[in-house]
């Protein structure tokens, strides 16, 4: 457990209203370009509700998610619980232990929206120390952990090292994420009807 003592405050009331707003808006902008307007305006609307806002005032910090501050300090995020049985952009929406298939290909529209998400959520807390390798070294550093299929996780591995490469302009496109989509979709559903 941590020894940082966190606590409620105005200020941090303010700055965390700020940095959810900031990763939204990021967020309509990006699912705009690739024709989302919807998923962009309904984006994390959850984020306002209480249990989830309140636990982001306590442990803002400004550089990375309230979440993982909450998770160090007390073993657990309420807030990210809440969050990830809500929105279907975040794999472990999909995930369920007891189930014959444990973890599911995510559909292609929450797909595109977890990108947007992931790309925004790097834009905010990196600020303008954000490269466009961010995200692909973010997720080498978390993807042994991610409870996805293999092909899942190839999927992504891709798309970010496209996104380090060529950039985020170049990579939100809906025709070309739609190809190395269908592409790693098409090794798991055989990979299944062989098994």
């Amino acid at each position: 457990m941590s020894s940082k003592k966190y606590s409620m405050n105005i200020k941090n009331f303010f700055l965390h209203l700020h940095t959810v707003n900031k990763h939204r808006f990021k967020v309509f902008c990006l699912c705009c370009k690739m024709g989302m307007v919807w998923r962009g305006l309904v984006h994390d609307l959850s984020k306002y509700s209480p249990v989830e806002f309140l636990e982001g005032v306590k442990y803002y910090s400004g550089d990375h998610s309230p979440i993982k501050n909450c998770k160090v300090e007390t073993g657990y995020s309420k807030a990210w619980l809440h969050h990830k049985g809500r929105n279907k952009h975040h794999y472990e929406y999909w995930y369920d232990y007891d189930t014959p298939i444990e973890t599911p290909f995510m559909p292609f529209p929450y797909f595109l929206e977890m990108i947007c998400d992931n790309l925004a959520a790097g834009l905010v807390y990196q600020g303008k120390n954000w490269t466009k390798e961010y995200q692909l070294s973010y997720w080498n550093k978390v993807k042994d952990k991610a409870h996805i299929s293999k092909y899942m996780k190839e999927l992504l591995t891709e798309v970010y090292t496209e996104v380090s490469i060529k950039g985020i302009n170049q990579v939100l496109n809906k025709k070309f994420l739609k190809e190395i989509y269908e592409k790693y979709r098409k090794k798991e559903e055989k990979e299944r009807i062989l098994v």
